[in-house]
């Protein structure tokens, strides 16, 4: 039982900050935060990324590119160019590392008003940093893993936000229907979406990248917008654009 929950805890923790903080804050800035909460939220999405982590002004770049270039050869993680999900993700990697380093060109061009935390950041791309957390997650299977079977789990602790990267970018322009025509192969992937937190919604958010809630029928249900809806309501953020976010969106 410790071991389901540790996993299922890790899996939507880790998701959660991807689309909360990486995606809507991050790369869109779909609501403002003050100082203090983006570097709360800076140090959570660290903690529940752990050997994952990515970094916010890469992640940025790199989903800014994904929008500019949509299911191009320029896209730098469209299945449409790529054999499997596999090679799809290493080329993600790839160019991901660039990005980092200050070394793809391409992406320069979308640099700008991103979270900073360079310290933290820095230190969350170290293989000191990816190992240890690795090393934590071994250390809690064999204190509470009760069937070896168990121990296959850890590759996907290990690489939870590539994973999570896979599905959408992979199924969400793969796979599903389409509510608008966006010139790309966005699509709406809503069976899978309990994997995602609303990030299936891959073919309405192309079509209304500003827009905080991902689903625009009345039946596609965005859980991520939920958590947001309630922390605006608190002022902890603010979201832009209220006016797009109650309203179902025509076909």
């Amino acid at each position: 039982m410790a071991i389901l929950v540790f996993f299922v805890a890790h899996y939507y923790l880790s998701l959660f900050t991807q689309t909360f903080y990486l995606h809507r804050y991050a790369a869109h800035k779909m609501f403002t935060m003050n100082k203090f909460w983006e570097r709360f939220f800076f140090l959570f999405t660290y903690i529940c990324q752990g050997s994952s982590f990515l970094s916010p002004r890469a992640y940025a770049l790199l989903h800014r590119m994904h929008h500019a270039y949509s299911d191009t050869e320029l896209d730098p993680h469209s299945p449409h160019f790529s054999s499997n999900a596999f090679s799809m993700m290493w080329k993600t990697k790839v160019i991901y590392g660039e990005v980092v380093e200050n070394r793809y060109e391409e992406a320069k061009r979308f640099e700008g008003d991103t979270p900073e935390w360079k310290a933290l950041e820095a230190f969350g791309g170290t293989a000191v940093s990816r190992i240890g957390w690795g090393a934590l997650y071994v250390l809690f299977y064999v204190q509470f893993a009760t069937a070896w079977w168990q121990f296959l789990l850890l590759p996907i602790h290990f690489l939870m936000g590539p994973i999570h990267g896979a599905i959408v970018n992979w199924g969400g322009h793969k796979y599903g229907y389409q509510n608008f025509d966006n010139h790309d192969k966005s699509m709406n992937t809503l069976p899978f979406d309990f994997l995602a937190f609303g990030e299936l919604f891959q073919n309405n958010h192309h079509k209304l990248p500003m827009r905080v809630n991902f689903g625009v029928k009345k039946w596609e249900l965005d859980p991520t917008y939920a958590f947001i809806w309630v922390l605006d309501k608190v002022g902890v953020v603010k979201v832009k654009r209220k006016w797009q976010q109650d309203v179902p969106m025509a076909a």
